[in-house]
């Protein structure tokens, strides 16, 4: 069971992906709405997991991935993208992200992710 922090500008995602994490047992210990939450949250709350997607208002994904790692260089970061962010799913796995799962879920797909990140 894993501690983890789902940060998205949508709620319904947030949402999806806490009943597909929930029903595993892992606990979500925190949601936010864009990447500076993202990094405050990640702070106070220091997850196992960081659930965060790329496109974002204030500061997105990538910015966070990188301030996250300055924060905790061991930090777990997955990130979360539409189709046809190819190339900033790059950035981000290059700026420190281990792994990415593509909108909509497949419910296996993200318990894959979170379960290697695990590893």
């Amino acid at each position: 069971m894993a501690k983890i922090l789902i940060v998205d500008d949508a709620k319904f995602i947030r949402m999806t992906l806490s009943n597909i994490l929930r029903k595993v047992n892992h606990e979500i210990v925190g949601e936010g709405e864009n990447g500076k939450e993202a990094v405050e949250l990640y702070r106070t709350l220091k997850p196992d997991i960081v659930m965060l997607d790329i496109t974002m208002p204030v500061m997105n994904g990538i910015e966070a991935v990188k301030a996250i790692k300055q924060i905790d260089p061991k930090a777990k970061i997955i990130m979360c993208s539409a189709m046809g962010q190819q190339k900033m799913v790059v950035e981000a796995i290059e700026a420190g992200a281990i792994d990415f799962i593509v909108k909509p879920f497949e419910e296996s797909r993200v318990m894959e992710a979170v379960a290697r990140a695990l590893m």
